[in-house]
């Protein structure tokens, strides 16, 4: 019998965390920032601040801004410590952290519990409808964390838990709950799951032998890229609606088109033939997409204060 060589070392990793030799170790915190990946916060943050805008007709307050990018960064940070933990015997995620030993199971426990109690007290300080609603929001977390092994459609479970994001900034400015964050909620649910179920074309394999569920897994590559242009297609669909519904201007929707092109772009250079640009597509089409839907939303309120300001002159 033979036995397979041991793999080669990383030469740009050491067992502390290291890159390189000669370089200082990286810190566990550092190192708790890559695993989650915090810089993708860029994906939730903006529609949040988006919901927040509407909400403040164009003006937040400093605390107000202050607490729900406080809400928003810990929301996103117990999602992802939570997820890790989970996903750790993902072959694809194997060489993140948590499965290297980088990090250990106490370490991530006790980031997403302070990541609770963050959100907890960022959310009670707008008020306790913004509370309640978080409760809610965790609540639906934790499912889309064991939806993937109850239902095909956990992607749209992941949608509902972001979507809320600036239905609760909405409600952190207001108090209350009406039509605008609710469309921009369903916008947020369909884009959201219309990017997870690309990504999830990656981990067909895994999923089928874990016993897990997911559209690619159930239904099929090409199914499922389907599935989500629809999905996409019907994010568009409910921007549009938004700015019908709170009365937005043009560049609103010059932004819309700019979102929409950029879903077209990530169909094209992503495919059931090729996916090997599908974390390309995730992580700098959707981040753009968000960043300019952001823009677009404050260029709308500016041009709208322009043109009061010129009509009143």
């Amino acid at each position: 019998m033979t036995t397979s060589p041991a793999p080669a070392p990383n030469p740009s990793r050491d067992a502390t965390g290291e890159a390189g030799q000669g370089r200082r170790p990286r810190s566990k915190v550092d190192i708790l920032l890559e695993t989650i990946r915090f810089e993708h916060t860029v994906f939730e943050l903006p529609f949040a601040y988006v919901g927040m805008i509407l909400a403040a007709d164009g003006a937040p307050t400093f605390w107000q801004f202050a607490w729900i990018t406080v809400a928003m960064a810990s929301a996103r940070t117990f999602a992802m410590t939570a997820n890790r933990l989970i996903d750790a015997r993902n072959p694809r995620t194997a060489g993140r952290a948590l499965p290297e030993g980088l990090l250990s199971v106490r370490v991530m426990t006790v980031a997403a519990f302070a990541s609770a109690v963050t959100l907890t007290i960022a959310t009670w300080s707008l008020n306790d409808t913004c509370l309640t609603l978080m409760l809610g929001a965790v609540v639906i977390l934790t499912l889309y964390l064991c939806a993937r092994r109850v239902t095909w459609a956990c992607h749209f479970v992941l949608g509902l838990a972001i979507g809320l994001a600036p239905v609760g900034a909405w409600v952190g400015v207001r108090g209350t709950v009406d039509t605008e964050p609710l469309v921009l909620f369903l916008a947020v649910v369909f884009w959201v799951a219309g990017f997870d179920i690309v990504c999830a074309t990656q981990d067909i394999e895994v999923n089928r032998r874990e016993g897990l569920h997911s559209i690619p897994a159930r239904f099929g590559v090409t199914t499922a890229f389907r599935i989500a242009r629809a999905s996409h297609a019907m994010s568009v669909a409910c921007l549009v609606a938004l700015g019908v519904v709170a009365g937005l201007g043009v560049p609103y929707y010059v932004g819309v088109a700019g979102a929409a092109g950029l879903l077209v772009f990530e169909h094209s250079v992503d495919s059931p033939r090729d996916l090997s640009k599908v974390n390309v597509a995730f992580l700098n089409v959707n981040g753009y997409l968000a960043v300019s839907m952001l823009v677009m939303t404050i260029a709308d309120y500016l041009a709208g204060w322009i043109t009061h300001g010129w009509v009143g002159a």
